[in-house]
């Protein structure tokens, strides 16, 4: 079994596509930590706000076999690909971690480089992973969102009751 970590965002009748994602991990994976769910800006474009959150859970697919399925359960939940690359999502699943897995092929990069880049993906990875360490950059998550800064993005978290 390995460890992953997937960050969750919808800003299109976020509360629901948040909980049927999380639904349909839950289902898929089975067991699953959860951070907090955060209220942030949209990153790119102009758009409504976004829930974002990360998950951890263990699977055992490789790790193609991984992103293809959460690609599967973002098409399952309404998500529309035809549109620009930073738009409105029903349902956004990206695979953040896959372990200490450091890999950059057909598309798929690993670490996924937005963790450094976006306190929405950051701030809720240090939530539930804080000593795990970043396999490029060599410091833990903890540390990483301790030294990022806040400034750049809006972001809080909400009060959100999980089923």
């Amino acid at each position: 079994m390995v460890r992953i970590y997937i960050s969750l965002g919808s800003n299109i009748d976020r509360e629901s596509n948040t909980r049927a994602g999380i639904d349909a991990l839950r289902e898929r994976f089975g067991e699953l930590v959860l951070s907090s769910v955060y209220e942030s800006e949209a990153v790119g474009f102009e758009g409504d706000a976004f829930y974002n959150m990360v998950i951890a859970c263990d699977v055992g697919e490789d790790v193609h076999t991984t992103n293809r399925v959460l690609a599967e359960i973002e098409d399952a939940h309404g998500r529309d690909r035809s549109g620009p690359r930073f738009s409105s999502r029903t349902l956004d699943l990206d695979l953040l971690l896959y372990d200490d897995l450091v890999l950059d092929e057909n598309g798929l990069r690993l670490p996924r480089e937005e963790i450094l880049k976006n306190a929405f993906v950051l701030w809720p990875l240090a939530e539930i992973a804080p000593e795990l360490v970043h396999p490029l950059a060599g410091k833990t998550y903890g540390e990483l969102w301790a030294a990022f800064d806040k400034s750049k993005e809006n972001l809080a978290p909400i009060e959100f009751a999980f089923d």
